[in-house]
């Protein structure tokens, strides 16, 4: 995994900082959580009569375990920053579901560092812009805008900022 300092973050926005393995999404994966999240919707844990009343011909993903990935995605294709001791989900903005993910799809992230900037003593908000592309198809899942809180110790803060 690469691994960056705080100092060099600022000078990556604008940069796509990876492209993910690719994650297979089978119907055991979309039938474990349906039962986590107890959402049982036919189009997503039964097969035959998603195939006959639906128009995706088949299960799909449910949109918030696609959107749920993109921590394993992240994790082994975003650079690690040394001086980092914890990370933090903040949140999203402009979550957009643009296509479904089929069972037994494959699919992957691209994370392009949007902004970021430095909060308190020891706290960097990074945002990216991400997709989550499907395999063999033209528009993605998701796009979004995922926003992150980077804690590091104060005395790790690059000087100027």
């Amino acid at each position: 995994m690469r691994e960056i300092s705080l100092a060099d973050v600022p000078g990556l926005v604008g940069q796509e900082l990876g492209i993910s393995e690719w994650i297979t999404v089978d119907q055991t994966m979309i039938n474990q959580f349906a039962d986590a999240t107890l959402d049982h919707q036919f189009i997503h844990v039964d097969p035959e009569r998603a195939a006959a009343e639906s128009p995706f011909g088949g299960t799909i993903a449910h949109g918030f375990l696609t959107l749920s990935l993109l921590s394993a995605m992240n994790f082994g294709t975003v650079p690690k920053i040394r001086e980092q001791t914890m990370g933090i989900n903040y949140g999203f903005d402009r979550v957009r579901f643009m296509s479904p993910v089929k069972s037994g799809a494959r699919v992957r992230g691209h994370f392009t560092l949007s902004e970021c900037r430095f909060r308190g003593a020891g706290m960097l908000m990074t945002s990216y812009d991400v997709s989550v592309e499907v395999e063999g198809e033209k528009k993605p899942a998701l796009t979004a805008n995922w926003i992150t809180i980077v804690q590091f110790d104060p005395k790790d803060r690059p000087e100027g900022v």
